[in-house]
């Protein structure tokens, strides 16, 4: 069988990163990180992207009511050890522990570019379905 070229993840990098998520999401809401900022703050885990050897985790995150989202990431990329080692209990099926990498989810504001595009008057305009009777 040949491999292919893609470069959409596999079904097991999929699966790997939605528990990898979900052993996170628990790490947070426990409040097991002894840290502040991270403590006070609702975080939204929206991905984990799973590196092909699944040795590293990349988590998305969204601080929700956070206007400095660089300092929550921050704050959690200096705790990644530490929460990587909490996903042990979570986790124990893996060979390798993965490290764990924390980064900025900017997806919801484009989601919300993309939405004030199309509710612009012009792109309206050339959506109406009435507009080519007009014509």
């Amino acid at each position: 069988m040949t491999r292919s070229t893609s470069s959409a993840p596999s079904q097991r990098m999929l699966r790997v990163g939605e528990q990898v998520r979900a052993a996170i999401t628990q790490v947070l809401q426990r409040g097991e990180v002894r840290d502040p900022l991270i403590e006070k703050t609702v975080i939204s885990i929206s991905e984990v992207r799973m590196s092909p050897d699944l040795k590293i985790a990349t988590a998305y995150v969204t601080p929700l009511g956070v206007a400095d989202h660089a300092a929550v990431i921050e704050a959690l990329n200096k705790h990644a050890k530490f929460i990587r080692g909490r996903l042990g209990p979570q986790l124990r099926q893996m060979k390798y522990m993965p490290d764990v990498r924390f980064r900025d989810d900017t997806s919801f504001d484009n989601y919300q570019k993309i939405d004030q595009l199309l509710r612009s008057p012009e792109v309206s305009r050339d959506l109406d379905p009435d507009s080519d009777d007009e014509e």
